[in-house]
């Protein structure tokens, strides 16, 4: 590539934002955007999930949200829309980090702050507290997910996830995901047991739009240990939705925690 293929030469335009990361892209833009995104199959800024938890936790009007692994800002997009007072935002993809730049620039997320970090590191450190915590789609990435829910309930008595999790037999019938996966094993943490299978990004690591985890490999734990764990961090109010365990990636389900 020649370095002066790095400009643009239209006039200023959103579009050209956008293809800054042209063929990165797993996010749909906004129907009235106008916007266009490859390959940008999934409808995350105007994600069902994220309107069901409104209805569970009573709308995010006025709510102070931490948000964890924002991938592109869809679901930030979504939380300043349905009136958040300030979202905090952690992403330690460099690149997806500076896709949500781009998001925040071209729609104003003047309630959202990005932050480029690990969002682990920040729950250790952090004293804040939150009126809720957005965990969707990064469970299942973490090598230690049990420390993750643990350190969400040291900042906030409600949390909303999304996650896959193991099911044995569902993956093994999926040749397209059975290879990635280790034997299930049962864990100890905090004295309690659970049960996880160890899973590998494999190929998928070398796509430039890859949004996976920091480490190679990471635990899916099974949906019971899920639960399992939330309530023995204090969590008793549990609704569980969008349970879909023949999606094509893992099951899957989304899930409201309230103490």
């Amino acid at each position: 590539m020649d370095i002066l293929d790095l400009y643009v030469h239209t006039k200023p335009n959103n579009q050209s934002i956008i293809d800054i990361f042209a063929n990165e892209w797993s996010s749909a833009m906004p129907d009235d955007s106008g916007l266009v995104t490859q390959p940008g199959q999934a409808r995350l800024f105007d994600d069902g999930r994220i309107k069901w938890a409104a209805e569970n936790f009573g709308g995010f009007n006025g709510l102070y949200i931490l948000e964890l692994g924002p991938l592109e800002g869809g679901h930030s997009y979504m939380l300043q829309k349905m009136g958040a007072k300030e979202v905090i935002s952690v992403e330690s993809n460099t690149r997806a980090f500076l896709k949500c730049l781009c998001i925040k620039e071209i729609f104003e997320l003047n309630k959202v702050k990005f932050k480029l970090g690990d969002f682990v590191a920040f729950l250790k450190e952090t004293d804040a507290r939150f009126d809720l915590v957005i965990a969707s789609g990064v469970l299942y990435h973490m090598m230690n997910p049990i420390e993750l829910l643990e350190l969400i309930s040291k900042v906030t008595d409600r949390v909303f996830l999304w996650t896959h999790y193991y099911d044995k037999e569902i993956i093994a019938e999926n040749p397209n995901l059975s290879h990635k996966f280790g034997p299930l094993k049962t864990f100890e943490y905090n004295g309690e047991v659970y049960l996880a299978a160890e899973q590998a990004y494999k190929s998928a690591l070398k796509w430039v739009g890859f949004c996976g985890g920091t480490q190679p490999k990471s635990k899916w734990l099974c949906r019971e240990s899920i639960i399992k764990c939330l309530r023995n961090f204090g969590f008793k109010d549990i609704t569980v939705g969008f349970e879909d365990r023949k999606h094509p990636n893992g099951p899957a389900f989304a899930v409201c925690a309230k103490r």
